[in-house]
């Protein structure tokens, strides 16, 4: 259920609503829009209070949501959430792309990628110092070094940093270091990890499940929002098909279809997404075309040998700088900025 109130309604009468709700033991979510303010209610609600709601003063409608997902409907926000973070806007008309390796494999090399990311035009350095892997024997990323390596680079370089977070116990270590937590496929629905990352007061980009509808990405995300983190990105990374000539099959059309249903911003991981550098280019476009936020994508100086393996879905530096001057003349076309030639910014404080 959703209160709607006019958007002249003083601060002492929306207050006055939410101490109504609270006071039948339900949750008040305020989302401020510029022609309605909106209150969510969370919990199961009695018809009478409804009923009440409806009369009390400033309140325009009381609308029952019939989705399991309240707070990330667009129903309670129908404005884009834009996430702001040291001068970058993700959701916004800001196309923002993401680059960097699988995983942080030493110093030098975090830092020689972060050094081109920022020249092709990048905002953000992506890396793993934890690594979810297939199989336990596989390279498990190097820990807490690797994300003190990332965040020198980040902030020598003048770029944001996203790394993966695995566990609870492992979110305020990657916090410390990280301006965006990222959840991996294989967590989607580690409801511990989300309830922790709902605590955080870090912005989290949530890839989709390999099997998920899109019900149930959505369900995942309210986990963190419930918990009173508004900064959450939606990742569509590929999902389990029964094609084998890709690792994954991108879903462009959850770009479209999230964006209806929900307000968050909306990221695509075409690396993952099909597992083939050949096809990162052409993806990495349609998803842009496609309404995408913004791009997060895998560039290793040596994919060949990188430690995970995972080379054969990362571009070249040429390659990624490539990309960036092709988005920045298709960005325009759809709505968004982006800019490879930005004078190099200062350094994040982190």
């Amino acid at each position: 259920m959703i209160v709607i109130t006019s958007n002249k309604a003083p601060e002492e009468q929306i207050q006055e609503i939410v101490r109504v709700i609270e006071k039948e033991g339900l949750q008040a979510h305020v989302s401020r829009g510029t022609d309605r303010t909106v209150i969510g209610l969370i919990g199961k609600a009695e018809p009478k209070l409804a009923e009440h709601l409806r009369q009390m003063k400033g309140v325009e409608n009381v609308v029952k949501i019939t989705k399991s997902y309240k707070l990330a409907s667009r129903d309670f926000h129908p404005e884009n959430t834009v996430i702001n973070i040291n001068g970058v806007s993700i959701g916004g008309d800001e196309l923002v792309v993401m680059g960097g390796p699988c995983a942080v494999e030493s110093a030098s090399q975090i830092d020689e990628i972060a050094a081109l990311v920022k020249a092709a035009g990048g905002q953000v350095l992506r890396g793993g110092a934890f690594k979810p892997r297939t199989g336990p024997y596989s390279f498990q990323g190097i820990g807490v070094e690797g994300l003190i390596m990332m965040a020198e680079a980040g902030k020598k370089h003048g770029l944001l940093t996203i790394t993966e977070v695995m566990t609870p116990e492992y979110v305020d270590i990657c916090a410390e270091y990280a301006d965006i937590l990222q959840v991996g496929t294989r967590n989607m629905q580690n409801f511990d990890l989300l309830r922790k990352l709902g605590t955080c007061g870090k912005p989290v980009l949530l890839k989709r499940g390999f099997s998920a509808t899109y019900d149930e990405f959505l369900n995942a995300a309210e986990y963190i929002l419930a918990g009173g983190n508004p900064n959450v990105m939606l990742c569509e990374r590929g999902i389990r098909t029964f094609e084998t000539y890709t690792r994954n099959t991108l879903d462009l059309a959850a770009i479209p279809v999230l964006q209806e249903l929900s307000h968050l911003p909306v990221i695509s991981d075409p690396s993952h997404g099909t597992g083939r550098r050949e096809l990162v280019e052409p993806m990495a476009k349609a998803s842009v075309a496609a309404g995408a936020s913004g791009l997060i994508i895998e560039m290793h100086t040596d994919p060949d040998n990188s430690m995970t393996g995972d080379g054969v879905q990362s571009l070249f530096p040429d390659q990624f700088a490539h990309l960036l001057k092709d988005l920045e003349k298709l960005a325009p076309i759809v709505g968004k900025r982006f800019d490879t030639a930005k004078a190099p910014a200062e350094s994040f404080p982190h």
